[in-house]
């Protein structure tokens, strides 16, 4: 009894503390978390090395596996999936199999035409949730991204619910270290994470959606983060771009503006990404990004149309395919699929958290 009152107490204090991440923060959700120091921070510098950093960094407070796919059916229809384990650290007293001092999270959505739906899995413990590194899983209930075998590629991902389903194969993409070899600073005051991904996954699977099945292929991105903290107190989220261009292996961008706290953009960065995964990184002063156009959802107004003006290009426009992408779920954030023209062609998703 005393051992189940103190998970209990252990998950009643994590829940709380992700209910008031929800809570406006001057009129805004940015996650509490994003904000708050926990753990260690990341040092520049420090080697990647695998397969040991496809796992679990307990050193460090936020940690997420991220994975977003642009698909299409045999029937030419498209759709978007996203699906997300988060780890944050929570540190206690209890000793026990079932508590390794975090809880996890996930999240999993599929969109087509401008319908969305998305689902979560939450307050997950050890053993209910668990990452291992090779061969790479991870795990929360029966939603998985496993290695096939003890290669990490190909890896499988598997997630159901109500009448929405993905069983996906993602094989054959380099890996792409953003930032400085992997470390990326997200803020002028030093915030940063360690940051890479696997940009030009081929997908083949199936996909229901609404209760029907379809044949799908496409590109999927996976991204792998882990920090400490990425945002100063005053700033309020982000948003934040992977593209592919339309070969689908020829190049990729990726892109993300931290917003302060009258909503403008105060610091940039990003990533060009050659086809096999090399990195040339774009300075923050090379970044312009501007917001042409909205749409108001609950009461909110979302970007749903941008200018991104980098070095030696045309200007990006990038626009938001599925109108109303929001993850209505504990955590509130938009995203989804976008299509960008001009000076980069391709697809890609976007990610909208602190509206």
């Amino acid at each position: 009894m005393l051992f189940k009152s103190s998970i209990k107490a252990s998950l009643l204090t994590a829940m709380l503390s992700v209910l008031s991440a929800c809570q406006p923060a001057q009129e805004n959700n940015v996650p509490a978390a994003f904000q708050t120091t926990s753990g260690k921070a990341v040092q520049r510098g420090i080697d990647l090395v695998f397969p040991q950093d496809h796992g679990i960094h307990q050193e460090q407070g936020i940690e997420w596996w991220y994975l977003t796919a642009n698909l299409q059916s045999d029937t030419g229809e498209t759709f978007g999936v996203q699906w997300t384990l988060f780890r944050t650290l929570m540190p206690s007293v209890v000793e026990s199999t079932w508590w390794d001092n975090n809880i996890y999270f996930a999240h999993f959505a599929i969109q087509h035409e401008q319908n969305h739906v998305a689902f979560e899995r939450s307050l997950a413990r050890a053993s209910q949730a668990k990452v291992t590194t090779a061969p790479f899983s991870a795990v929360i209930d029966n939603w998985q991204l496993k290695s096939d075998g003890q290669a990490f590629f190909p890896l499988n991902l598997n997630a159901s619910e109500d009448n929405f389903a993905v069983k996906l194969t993602l094989d054959d993409s380099p890996i792409t270290l953003h930032g400085d070899k992997g470390y990326s600073q997200k803020t002028e005051s030093g915030h940063a994470s360690y940051y890479f991904s696997y940009p030009f996954l081929k997908v083949n699977g199936s996909l229901t959606f609404a209760g029907k099945e379809y044949q799908v292929t496409g590109n999927a991105w996976y991204d792998r983060e882990w920090s400490s903290s990425l945002l100063d107190k005053a700033q309020l989220g982000w948003d934040w771009f992977s593209l592919v261009d339309e070969a689908a292996s020829e190049q990729g961008l990726m892109l993300f503006c931290i917003r302060g706290k009258d909503q403008g953009y105060d610091y940039c960065s990003g990533t060009d990404i050659a086809p096999d995964g090399k990195a040339s990184p774009i300075a923050k002063e090379d970044i312009t990004l501007s917001v042409l156009g909205t749409v108001t959802l609950g009461g909110k107004q979302y970007p749903s149309k941008w200018r991104a003006s980098l070095p030696n290009r045309d200007d990006i426009i990038l626009e938001t395919i599925t109108k109303d992408s929001r993850n209505q779920l504990t955590i509130p954030y938009w995203e989804g699929r976008v299509k960008a023209s001009g000076g980069f062609k391709g697809l890609g998703y976007a990610e909208l958290v602190g509206y």
